[in-house]
């Protein structure tokens, strides 16, 4: 972390904004909401990848944490951060990684869904003594990957392979198919399917004498409505932290909630076409088009001013690698605004993850717009 004597108006652009205030209510909005239901929450960093960010937003170093990579996890551990599940299955030249941080004193949790790599981290673990505590992935809605949660046979036959070494520490799943949901009818919906789907392929394992005491379930938009979650023990969430126009679309937010922006400058006008010239193109933004199926296709990015105000109906239409286009929102009404060369906006992203994945830092913005941190942040596998 840096701090010292800078403001936006005088940084290079396109950079990364965050909000402090937004994200901390972001933080405590959904805190407040597992707390009620008593059960963990393990934030996941993927979005994030930022030491600084994650010491923001975590309660303490001991608190558990989800990663998506290998390189998050040695990047948290070597910071302190003691307690992390590995949530993308294992594959075989990954496990002596996983065993050197292990030997570190940090608790990393991996997950399979398969006998194969079962066996691959049972053996693994053999020879190294240490039981590689173990999830089995759970495919709950036929998004991804993961064991069906009624295959009693697949489930028991990877249990009893990873009992012979590693530790069956239970069950987890991603309801990634509530990224295609508009509704919250449909998410609580979404997150009740999530939840009774994993406990029952916990009951079957526990019905055969594995003691699976993790049930994790997550994704940010079924973390976000009020269920009961009966035999889950943590929620996983990550991109809630920032939030972004997807998320916005689903119903899990609105964009004022949105904490990240891509702060950039006005380089041009082509006034015949209605159109403003940014300097933030598809490598600061992205190329993430995930609101075009929503009912609000927001384009390349939603249009604010320099202060983190939304401009109406204003998107980023087109991209290049270094320029950007605003107009109006086709199909409404609105009125292109007379912005001079050299004015600074931000644009608020469709999906935070793949906008942050373009910058090397953030530049975080505390109470009225003051700035008041750098936070560097990471890639990598």
């Amino acid at each position: 972390m840096t701090k010292g004597d800078w403001n936006l108006g005088d940084v290079t652009t396109p950079c990364l904004v965050v909000d402090k205030g937004k994200m901390q209510a972001n933080l405590d909005r959904l805190a407040s909401m597992v707390a009620a239901q008593s059960i963990a929450l393990r934030p996941h960093l993927k979005t994030v990848k930022s030491i600084d960010a994650a010491r923001f937003a975590l309660p303490s170093q001991q608190a558990p944490a989800t990663v998506s990579t290998l390189a998050e996890a040695e990047q948290f551990g070597r910071a302190g951060f003691a307690d992390l599940l590995y949530a993308v299955a294992v594959s075989p030249q990954k496990l002596d990684r996983v065993l050197a941080l292990r030997a570190t004193g940090v608790d990393l949790k991996i997950i399979v869904d398969s006998v194969e790599m079962a066996e691959s981290v049972a053996a693994r673990a053999r020879q190294a003594g240490d039981p590689i505590p173990t999830l089995i992935e759970i495919d709950v809605d036929d998004h991804r990957s993961g064991v069906k949660p009624d295959d009693t046979d697949n489930l028991r036959a990877i249990a009893t392979v990873l009992s012979n070494g590693a530790s069956v520490h239970g069950v987890m799943t991603h309801a990634g198919e509530s990224y295609e949901l508009s509704s919250e009818a449909d998410r609580m919906e979404a997150a009740r399917q999530e939840a009774e789907r994993t406990v029952q392929a916990a009951t079957i394992l526990r019905d055969a004498g594995h003691a699976c005491p993790t049930v994790s379930v997550g994704s940010t938009p079924t973390a976000f409505v009020p269920v009961a979650r009966p035999g889950v023990t943590e929620l996983r969430a990550g991109v809630y932290m920032f939030f972004d126009l997807v998320q916005a679309g689903i119903g899990a937010c609105s964009p004022s909630d949105i904490a990240l922006s891509v702060l950039t400058t006005v380089i041009g006008h082509q006034h015949a076409k209605d159109w403003i010239i940014v300097d933030a193109g598809w490598m600061a933004l992205s190329r993430d088009r995930g609101t075009a199926g929503q009912k609000v296709d927001q384009f390349y990015g939603m249009v604010c001013n320099d202060a983190g105000e939304i401009l109406d109906d204003l998107v980023v239409l087109r991209t290049n690698q270094e320029h950007g286009v605003i107009s109006v929102r086709p199909g409404t009404t609105g009125t292109v605004p007379d912005l001079p060369i050299g004015t600074r906006l931000r644009i608020l992203p469709n999906h935070a993850c793949a906008t942050a994945a373009q910058h090397d830092r953030y530049h975080v913005v505390g109470e009225a717009g003051a700035t008041s941190e750098i936070w560097p942040r990471f890639g990598g596998w």
